[in-house]
């Protein structure tokens, strides 16, 4: 493995990689690619033998974060754990997965048979492997926020025993999955959070309409060439899922248009950053895909049908509706890092059957504590579909708030909190 160790402010850094077989079932001795681990732990008990917890990050397609500084969840899981974060496959400092290496496939059916080893099953397999030859076989917690609370249904499902607790922020999926359920329901919360942001700032309602019409006249182009179009800018809604996001989108359209008419060039540039998707390209091609359990497909864009049903999310409607964590197909033409996942994603959209990643019985018949914080006003993750399904899994312990948005778990709070709640049932497994 071959570490490497440092210090930051308030962490003690271990970092390695770790080989895994690109696919864990049909061809487990072929190609392999590359795991990146980083550990933290507190600087003063780097030597001690600390409990382990793991975090799942959000997603799908999203690389470990890379603290600066050490706080929020982290700082508070440090005064007890060593915390071991998996660069999930294809993501940072792992074997990377973008357009260049999609683009070399032969053609769109192998491109998609190769995106599907970066499901969450295949994710489980990465650290369990990363568990048992890194870390003796130690059982460890798991901490998932959003995308990683579905990994932890996939882990319960698959390898209980090699955990001592769970604990999900804002992440818990439906069960049985069912996306078209999913994205009506999104599409209710999302118009009711543009409807918050007008009311929050009713100027804007003149300033959205106003660059709406400038990008539907045509010619816009982001600084990387792509055209900046109507509904591109109407994806900048899935900032309002998060506890600054009004903020930071009122700060954006206000200043958008410069005295002269013209679009401002810092507007065009933050914007090409927060569309582009250069730096996780698999965020949009796995979207719809992490929904796939079984026989339950195909979903042949689930997002843009249900969008096709709504005519007040039109782009020449106005008061302009934003949308938020939704894939469309178009997005594989316009967005210049997904062009190359374009013939892939088509077959995506038709795939019928897809590898199992819950098992109903395994957990109803749970014993591994799973504390999850579900936020009432969750737009991205719909808290009704969470407490449902937390029904129908054993030794749950659900905390349900409207203090925070998406992204709560940036407050140590959460954590700690969701750490009581298994502390006072009995604490987590030995």
């Amino acid at each position: 493995m071959n570490p490497v160790e440092y210090p930051l402010p308030g962490a003690w850094v271990r970092e390695f990689t770790v080989t895994v077989p690109l696919d864990w079932w049909s061809a487990p001795g072929g190609e392999s690619i590359e795991l990146f681990v980083r550990e933290f732990s507190d600087p003063e008990r780097r030597h001690e033998d600390l409990p382990l917890l793991t975090y799942l990050q959000g997603g799908p397609g999203g690389a470990n974060p890379r603290p600066a500084p050490v706080g929020g969840w982290l700082a508070e899981a440090l005064r007890r754990y060593r915390v071991v974060m998996v660069d999930q496959r294809g993501t940072g400092r792992s074997t990377p997965l973008d357009g260049t290496a999609i683009a070399a496939f032969p053609d769109a059916r192998a491109a998609a048979d190769h995106l599907l080893r970066f499901r969450a099953d295949s994710l489980v397999r990465d650290l369990e492997h990363v568990r048992t030859h890194c870390y003796d076989g130690r059982r460890w917690a798991t901490l998932g926020q959003s995308f990683g609370g579905w990994i932890t249904l996939t882990y319960l499902s698959h390898a209980p025993e090699a955990l001592t607790a769970c604990y999900v922020c804002g992440g818990i999926p439906g069960t049985p999955p069912d996306p078209e359920e999913v994205y009506r329901r999104t599409f209710d919360r999302v118009a009711g959070k543009t409807a918050d942001f007008y009311r929050r700032y009713p100027q804007d309602v003149a300033a959205v309409a106003a660059i709406a019409d400038r990008l539907a006249a045509g010619g816009v182009t982001l600084p990387d060439g792509s055209p900046l179009s109507v509904r591109r800018f109407q994806t900048l809604g899935g900032d309002l899922g998060f506890g600054a996001g009004h903020q930071r989108l009122h700060w954006l359209v206000g200043e958008a248009i410069r005295p002269d008419g013209r679009l401002a060039d810092a507007f065009l540039e933050t914007a090409l950053v927060r569309t582009s998707n250069a730096g996780n390209p698999l965020f949009w091609t796995l979207q719809e895909s992490i929904y796939g359990d079984g026989a339950n497909g195909p979903f042949r864009w689930a997002a843009q049908r249900e969008r096709e049903r709504r005519p007040q999310f039109a782009e020449d409607r106005r008061p302009l509706l934003f949308t938020s964590e939704m894939t469309f197909p178009w997005m594989f033409e316009e967005i210049r890092a997904l062009r190359p996942f374009a013939p892939a994603m088509a077959e995506l959209a038709e795939q019928r059957v897809w590898s199992p990643l819950y098992d109903p019985a395994r957990l109803a018949a749970n014993d591994v504590p799973l504390a999850a914080a579900v936020y009432a006003d969750d737009v991205f993750v719909d808290a009704g579909l969470q407490r449902d399904t937390l029904t129908r899994v054993g030794n749950t312990h659900t905390w349900v708030t409207n203090e925070y948005e998406h992204d709560g778990i940036t407050d140590g709070r959460v954590f700690r909190r969701l750490r009581e709640m298994v502390r006072d049932q009995g604490g987590e497994r030995r």
